[in-house]
């Protein structure tokens, strides 16, 4: 079968830990390369078998031998990133958040179909399954009229001094961090987007990042719905859909590969339960969806246009934090 020959740019935690081992049990990608301004890449090449390391991310990109690129790098490289790959023709998974501002999404967005690559924000959760039972039992009308959705993704992050999470001038915090998985899910689950919203935080006085973050957002369907992201948290990464008739909750909404890969769509229709487990591997689903993009010239499924919309709710979201105020999207 024919495969993609990846790069990796840069040796970060979460391409060590996730994407690289999913890229291994893809059937239609390979990791061919690594780079690292650390000088890290040899060491992470030996322990993953990768053919190639590179010393600078501007070698990795001059090689012929590389197809395409993840980039996990810190939230405001995000945009040199992607250009510069897309200058050399590499196709590109990036990271959430996209960038840092919805124009530069737009950006990025538009200089990759320019130059002929595809791109793609990296938001596995949405490749597992679980995500569309849910979609499909709210449209078979079982709990009724949709009124409301509560999404939250939080951890305790027990170490800030020295990680990028909570540095302000590299895109810190925890609405760029896990909330906008959070806004993320409201707006494919209802598949209607935010009008206005109202968000508080909490902004550490250091760092001058948002620790946690409370939103509410008003949909152009007239749902209502809540979110909550958080440093200062227990881990929760779930949402909850709430009707006339009955409610669903997902309690691992978005790390079901923390339960190896096991999603649960929890459905009360009056004092009746009922649990529905469905398995996916959704690193490797994503890895395998733009792979495939790639190899048949195809669009993905999740397209510039949603992460342009995504990063623009998150800038409103910011907005009414700085400001104080509600913010309208239209």
């Amino acid at each position: 079968m024919e495969k993609v020959r990846w790069g990796i740019l840069s040796t970060a935690k979460i391409a060590q830990k996730s994407l690289i081992p999913a890229f291994e049990r893809a059937n239609n990608a390979v990791v061919t390369g690594i780079a690292s301004s650390s000088g890290k890449a040899e060491e992470a090449a030996a322990q993953f078998n990768i053919a190639k390391a590179y010393s600078s991310y501007e070698a990795m990109l001059q090689d012929p031998d590389i197809d395409a690129v993840y980039i996990p790098l810190p939230n405001h490289l995000h945009k040199k990133w992607t250009f510069e790959a897309a200058k050399r023709g590499k196709h590109i998974l990036c990271e959430k958040p996209a960038s840092l501002t919805a124009e530069e999404t737009k950006e990025m967005v538009d200089f990759c179909r320019e130059s002929n690559v595809k791109f793609m924000e990296a938001f596995m959760y949405q490749f597992h399954p679980q995500h569309e039972r849910v979609r499909e039992i709210i449209k078979s009308g079982e709990i009724g009229e949709v009124k409301y959705m509560r999404a939250s993704f939080s951890f305790f992050l027990a170490q800030p001094e020295g990680n990028v999470r909570m540095d302000s001038e590299k895109g810190g915090g925890s609405l760029y961090d896990v909330g906008c998985y959070a806004i993320h899910s409201i707006r494919k689950i209802l598949g209607a987007e935010p009008v206005e919203v109202d968000v508080h935080a909490n902004i550490h006085s250091d760092y001058q990042v948002d620790t946690s973050a409370f939103g509410y957002m008003k949909m152009e369907n007239g749902v209502h719905a809540l979110f909550d992201c958080s440093f200062d948290m227990v881990f929760r990464a779930e949402y909850e859909v709430i009707g006339t008739e009955g409610q669903i909750k997902v309690p691992r909404a978005f790390r079901p590969d923390n339960h190896g890969g096991e999603g649960l769509v929890i459905v009360q229709i009056g004092e009746e339960t009922r649990e529905e487990k469905i398995v996916a591997d959704i690193y490797r689903e994503e890895v395998e969806h733009i792979s495939q993009v790639i190899l048949e010239n195809g669009e993905p499924s999740y397209s510039g246009e949603n992460a342009i919309q995504n990063m623009r709710v998150i800038e409103a979201c910011y907005q009414s934090i700085h400001t104080g105020n509600i913010i309208k999207l239209v």
